[in-house]
């Protein structure tokens, strides 16, 4: 019987932090190692999977293809290593969390799980911060939130843990009829919104006329514009309302382009609260259904 190859954890949690951190001496930084040390152990890790893990251009070091690839798994392996320990250490879950949500997820199923989570860990503190997806990642690169979940405009980008595909569907009022001769009445969020991004090109390209009558950061103003008949717009289904339905082909509206959604922190910079919190909205991501379909990362 051939032996099989063992991935240390520690050699796992420094290649993480090195291509997380953008280098060997921050990564050494954060981890308590010093930069000859941290080379070894990514020299160790690729002795053991035969290859190399890790490429510079110029300046920056960046993963090889094998490199991204078994970052995926060793996020995974790590996460799960943490939250093993975390069982027998659950006295030590407290401190502050900086969490990025879009607005559609403040207000759905991920609440639940932000809540069920305080209720589990009274000395940790949440500090929920709702924006567009864009400014969300701007502000995980800059460490002034500690996880988000956001839109991707690609399918590979830093930090991501988790990714699936979110299908947008048109919602308007039970009761509201389109006017065929009248442009769409749009209700959205502010511009760079994705959703609302989404509509537009969609009715572009069909040649539907439309024009926007309501605009505004909440979710609940939108929800309520649409319920009142003075607007459609496009919506999870998390967060369709009772009075709303769904409108389709069939009443004369294009289909909507899906939008790729991920779950993002930086893991060597997580507290074992952060970490705990992570291995949660995993669970809760992957349990929902309708809508949200996992991809492999």
């Amino acid at each position: 019987m051939a032996l099989l190859t063992n991935l240390p954890t520690d050699l796992l949690r420094t290649f993480i932090a090195v291509v997380e951190l953008g280098g060997h001496s921050k990564a050494g930084a954060v981890l308590g190692r010093s930069q000859p040390a941290i080379s070894l152990q990514i020299r160790r890790l690729e002795e053991l999977v035969r290859t190399p893990l890790l490429m510079q251009e110029g300046r920056a070091i960046h993963p090889t293809p094998a490199g991204e690839a078994l970052l995926s798994y060793a996020r995974e392996m790590v996460r799960v290593n943490d939250e093993a320990v975390r069982y027998f250490h659950r006295s030590d879950m407290n401190g502050v969390l900086r969490i990025g949500l879009p607005t559609d997820y403040a207000v759905a199923f991920l609440q639940g799980t932000l809540t069920t989570f305080l209720q589990h860990h009274p000395d940790v503190d949440l500090e929920i911060h709702c924006d567009l997806s864009r400014e969300l990642h701007q502000h995980l690169r800059s460490d002034d939130l500690d996880i988000i979940v956001a839109t991707m405009p690609s399918a590979r980008m830093p930090y991501l843990s988790r990714s699936w595909i979110e299908q947008p569907i048109w919602a308007a009022a039970e009761d509201l009829a389109l006017r065929p001769d009248r442009p769409i009445p749009l209700g959205a969020h502010l511009e760079g919104c994705d959703y609302r991004s989404r509509m537009v090109d969609a009715l572009d390209a069909a040649g539907r006329r439309w024009r926007i009558v309501y605009t505004g950061p909440g979710i609940s103003g939108l929800q309520n514009a649409v319920l009142n008949s003075f607007c459609i717009t496009a919506l999870t289904r998390a967060t369709m309302l009772p009075g709303m339905r769904e409108l389709s082909v069939a009443d004369g509206l294009p289909s909507l382009e899906p939008l790729r959604v991920g779950l993002f922190y930086k893991h060597p910079r997580l507290s074992p609260a952060g970490l705990q919190l992570v291995s949660d909205l995993v669970a809760s991501l992957e349990s929902v259904g309708s809508g949200i379909t996992p991809l492999p990362n």
